[in-house]
């Protein structure tokens, strides 16, 4: 195992142990059960909230450190259904993007050193279908039950333009993003 490898598994390990000490902190202090205290927690830090919720979802497309439900979950409950929605959609967009870009740049590389060869395998087989796999992920980003972060890195790998690819995004993450409102 590389020495980056480890780095990003003891990253998503430490992340993961860190969000569930703050669930727990949280439910503690009443935040989830009393939309009222997780107000006045987020105007404490004013402008910073959204800046840094949204910096989250962004970073949790690119380095899964915690799973996506879970942060856009807590968006919703902390800023509401619509501001919460607003601010998880531009996380998840801005976060795929870079996902896409990153994988352009550094490759088959980028994508092994945050999962693992297994997931990797199981879904880089439709590059070798052509044309089927734009529509297989436009499907996959539309439809919310695929796992997004990676098939956005796989899409990196592809002939895939910016411009479809942010299309794509752009117009299905909608869908993904509204299953946290109901």
């Amino acid at each position: 195992m590389t020495d980056t490898k480890r780095i990003f598994q003891v990253t998503t390990i430490l992340g993961t142990l860190f969000l569930i000490g703050l669930i727990l902190y949280f439910l503690s202090q009443g935040y989830f059960t009393d939309s009222t205290k997780l107000q006045a927690l987020l105007n404490q830090t004013g402008i910073f909230a959204p800046l840094l919720f949204i910096l989250l979802q962004i970073f949790q497309v690119i380095i899964p450190i915690i799973p996506g439900g879970a942060s856009s979950a807590l968006g919703i409950v902390a800023f509401g259904p619509i501001v919460g929605f607003v601010y998880n959609y531009a996380g998840l967009v801005i976060g795929s993007i870079l996902a896409f870009l990153l994988v352009k740049r550094y490759g088959k590389t980028f994508i092994l050193k945050v999962c693992d060869q297994k997931t990797y395998d199981k879904y880089i087989g439709w590059l070798d279908k052509g044309k089927k796999f734009d529509r297989f992920f436009a499907a996959a980003i539309f439809f919310p039950c695929a796992p997004d972060d990676i098939l956005c890195m796989i899409a990196g790998l592809t002939s895939m333009t910016l411009k479809k690819f942010s299309m794509i995004i752009i117009l299905g993450k909608p869908l993904d993003s509204i299953k946290y409102l109901v």
